[in-house]
């Protein structure tokens, strides 16, 4: 039989293990919603949508995932005309307030992370010379970026950070073991505080295709540097995403997933299109992630702009997102 002392210090383990634990499995209780909520979802994901994707104004955005797509889960890229990373408190204290009137979860903080040319090496014909998404950051300044995401996660109450791998290069190799090296560096850092850092494959930066990703995975092995898997993205650059491009990648690595699509030109360019419309097999893609075990964000990135207006563009896409997941037998 316990003793009141002995069942008083299993309590406070029991809390304390609760408020320390970390787990890749799990995220977080978000701004705007509770665990209990969550597990009460038929749906296997955290359908979200890229807020600034349908407009700049970030509670409008809100009121369209929330109310017209009926969503739960929103991802946070830039609004009112500033990239996430440069809200000011108030400007971050507003976000919070949108987010719980409309009862929306962050799945993550899509940050420009990486997304800028490598020091020392030529420069990329790739390499933007236009802002992306509000966001301009020399590679002087990626540290500071990275300590900005970490309390933005916080703020937020999310357990994922979006980065990149550095604008393409003709020739990575001379470079790879090096770019690596600051990737891990920065995984590092964010496990310090509990934090899963999501590369993105990318066509204009070093890791685009399937093949490409899973030789990072591979050479960067710690459980909370992740994928942020964009088939959309591979598919731009070269190659079948699903199912060649997936059956490459260790599926437990998988921790985010944009949704695009896209049609090849016989240029060897590429366009945008709305999900469904395009060359990706979403069908078979959404039915392999949850074979897989895939359970979390499944954000919308519409990119496309033939609705004629970005929001009834991304509407139109939604559906097309919606319509995959129904095909493939999954209820979101």
């Amino acid at each position: 039989m316990l003793t009141r002392r002995a069942w008083l210090v299993a309590s406070g383990i029991a809390v304390l293990k609760t408020a320390l634990g970390f787990s890749l499995n799990r995220s977080r209780t978000s701004v705007g919603g509770s665990q209990s909520e969550l597990a009460n979802s038929t749906c296997p994901f955290r359908l979200a949508v890229i807020n600034d994707e349908m407009t700049p104004d970030f509670e409008k955005a809100c009121q369209i995932a929330s109310k017209d797509f009926g969503l739960h889960w929103i991802e946070l890229r830039s609004m009112w005309g500033k990239n996430v990373t440069e809200l000011s408190e108030k400007q971050i204290d507003d976000v919070k307030r949108i987010l719980l009137e409309n009862q929306l979860r962050v799945t993550d903080i899509a940050s420009p992370l990486f997304k800028t040319d490598w020091p020392g090496a030529p420069r990329s014909p790739l390499s933007e010379t236009k802002d992306q998404f509000h966001a301009n950051f020399d590679a002087d300044a990626q540290d500071q970026l990275l300590e900005k995401c970490v309390s933005l996660a916080k703020a937020f109450q999310t357990d994922r950070i979006r980065c990149f791998d550095y604008w393409r290069l003709d020739d990575p190799k001379p470079y790879r073991v090096a770019i690596n090296a600051k990737l891990k560096q920065a995984a590092e850092r964010c496990a310090k505080d509990h934090l899963v850092l999501l590369l993105e494959n990318e066509m204009s930066c070093n890791t685009a295709t399937g093949a490409e990703s899973a030789a990072i995975l591979k050479a960067i092995p710690n459980e909370n540097f992740m994928l942020n898997w964009d088939p959309g993205n591979a598919a731009a650059l070269d190659g079948t995403p699903y199912d060649v491009g997936y059956a490459l990648l260790p599926k437990n690595r998988i921790g985010h997933c944009h949704c695009k699509d896209v049609v090849r030109k016989v240029d060897h360019k590429y366009d945008w299109a709305p999900v469904g419309g395009g060359m990706v097999n979403w069908v078979g893609q959404l039915r392999a992630l949850q074979r897989d075990g895939f359970h979390f964000g499944l954000s919308l990135e519409t990119h496309w702009r033939g609705g004629g207006t970005p929001e009834q563009s991304s509407r139109i896409s939604m559906d097309g997102l919606k319509t995959a997941l129904a095909k493939a037998d999954i209820h979101c």
